[in-house]
C-alpha cells in the first residue's frame, strides 16, 4: 500500500487467509476500527499488532437458528438473545439471524417487535419466520393447530411489527392465499423460502415464478424426490434458489449432502434449539417440549427431529470431513452465500468496507479465536 494507514488502524497477518478471490497464503487484513480497510498477501503494509499462523476467514452467518446455550429467541427478551448470540459466537457465527417457530399471530407479532429492538442493536441481523404458513402434513416441530394459510392482513401486521428487519419467511406454497402473499413479503424486503411444504413440482415452481429464491432445509419437510413424482427437491434444485442444508449428521446423510451441493447457492444452517452449546435434557421449541439425548434433539414419543444442536463450526468440519466438500465452497456455505441468500450488508467476506469479522481456525478446523467488529471475543 502506497499510501499510510488511517490512525489507529490495526494489521492481522495470516498464514493463510480465505478472501473472495479464493484462499491466500501470507495474507493481511488492515482493520480500521470495526471495519476493513485493505486486504492483501505477501509483506504487509506495516508491522502487524497480531499475527496468526493458521487460517483466517469470515465471521460465519447463520441465516436459520433458533436458539443455543440452553436460550431460544422464540419470545425475544433482551437476556435470551444475549445468550443465545454469546454461545454461538464462541463457535464463529458472527451474524445470525433469529428463527422463530410458529406460535399465534398476536404472539408472532410481540416477538418480532421485542427481536427488532436486537436487530435495531446490532445483536441480530434480522428476523426468520419459519411459520405459521406451513403445510399441517409436514409440519415437523411445529405446533400444528397453529398453523394457518396465509393472508395479507397478517403479512401486514408482521411486517410491520418487524420495522424493516423480516429478513426470511418459509411458506408452504401449496396453501390457499400463498402465491398471493409471495409478492408482498418480497415487496416488504423478506426473502420467501420454500419449506414444510407437500407441494408439488408444478406448484413449487409457481411459487418460484411468485418470488421465492430459497429453501428451507432442503429434504427435510417435504416429500422425497420420486422419479415419477419428483416435487419440491427437483424443482428448487433445477432453479437458481439458494437452498439450506444441515450439515450435522442427523437431518440428511453426508451423500444426499455431497449429491445435493450446488457450488455457490448452498447455505449450510444449524436450525439450532435452546441445546445448542448445552446439555443433554428436555427443553421448549415454541410451544413443544423437546428431549434431547446424544445431542439429538426430537420431539418425545414421535421420534420428530426437533431442530438441531449445531454450530457452523460443527456443520463446516462435517461437510468436508464427512460428505468432501472442498473447504474453499465449505466456507463460502457458512459465509459469503447466506450473506448473498439474504443480502446481509458488509458480512461473510473479508474485503474493504466490510465488518472486521473474522475467525481463526486450527488445521482440524476448529475455532481458535472470534473476532467480531474489530474486537476480539473472550471463548470462555
Amino acid at each position: 500500500m502506497a499510501e499510510p494507514l488511517p490512525l489507529g488502524a490495526r494489521v492481522l497477518s495470516a498464514g493463510a487467509l480465505a478472501l473472495p478471490t479464493g484462499i491466500v497464503v501470507d495474507g493481511w487484513v488492515v482493520i480500521d476500527g470495526e471495519r476493513v480497510y485493505a486486504v492483501g498477501s505477501g509483506p504487509p503494509p506495516e508491522r502487524p499488532a497480531w499475527s496468526v499462523d493458521g487460517l483466517v476467514v469470515p465471521g460465519f452467518v447463520d441465516v436459520h437458528v433458533h436458539g443455543g446455550g440452553g436460550a431460544s429467541f422464540q419470545d425475544g427478551a433482551a437476556a435470551e438473545v444475549s445468550r443465545v448470540v454469546q454461545t454461538h459466537l464462541a463457535h464463529g457465527t458472527t451474524t445470525m439471524v433469529a428463527s422463530l417457530v410458529t406460535d399465534s399471530i398476536d404472539r408472532l407479532a410481540a416477538s418480532c417487535s421485542a427481536l427488532a429492538d436486537s436487530a435495531d442493536s446490532g445483536h441480530i441481523a434480522g428476523i426468520h419466520l419459519e411459520g405459521p404458513w406451513l403445510s399441517s402434513r409436514r409440519a415437523g416441530a411445529h405446533e400444528p393447530s397453529q398453523l394457518v394459510a396465509p393472508t395479507g392482513e397478517a403479512v401486514d401486521r408482521l411486517v410491520e411489527a418487524s420495522r424493516g428487519h423480516l429478513r426470511m419467511v418459509t411458506v408452504a406454497p401449496e396453501l390457499p392465499g400463498a402465491l398471493q402473499v409471495i409478492p408482498m413479503l418480497t415487496g416488504a424486503g423478506a426473502v420467501v423460502a420454500v419449506g414444510h411444504t407437500e407441494a408439488t413440482y408444478d406448484e413449487t415452481r409457481a411459487a418460484l415464478t411468485a418470488g421465492a429464491t430459497a429453501a428451507t432445509h432442503l429434504f427435510n419437510a417435504m416429500p422425497p424426490l420420486h422419479h415419477r413424482e419428483p416435487g419440491p427437491v427437483a424443482a428448487l434444485l433445477e432453479s437458481s434458489a439458494y437452498v439450506e442444508l444441515v450439515a450435522d449428521g442427523v437431518h440428511i446423510h453426508p451423500s444426499v449432502l455431497a449429491l445435493a451441493w450446488r457450488n455457490g447457492r448452498t447455505a449450510l444452517v444449524t436450525d439450532a434449539m435452546a441445546a445448542a452449546g448445552a446439555a443433554d435434557g428436555d427443553y421448549r421449541l415454541g410451544s413443544l417440549t423437546v428431549v434431547v439425548k446424544d445431542g439429538v434433539a426430537r420431539l418425545p414419543g414421535t421420534g420428530v427431529i426437533a431442530a438441531s444442536t449445531a454450530t457452523l463450526e460443527s456443520s463446516l468440519r462435517y461437510s468436508v470431513s464427512e460428505a468432501g466438500v472442498p473447504l474453499p465452497e465449505a466456507l463460502a456455505a457458512v459465509t459469503s452465500t447466506p450473506a448473498a441468500m439474504l443480502g446481509l450488508p458488509g458480512v461473510g467476506r473479508i474485503e474493504p468496507g466490510g465488518w472486521a469479522d473474522l475467525v481463526e481456525l486450527s488445521d482440524e478446523l476448529e475455532v481458535d479465536r472470534v473476532m467480531r467488529r474489530g474486537a476480539w471475543v473472550p471463548l470462555s
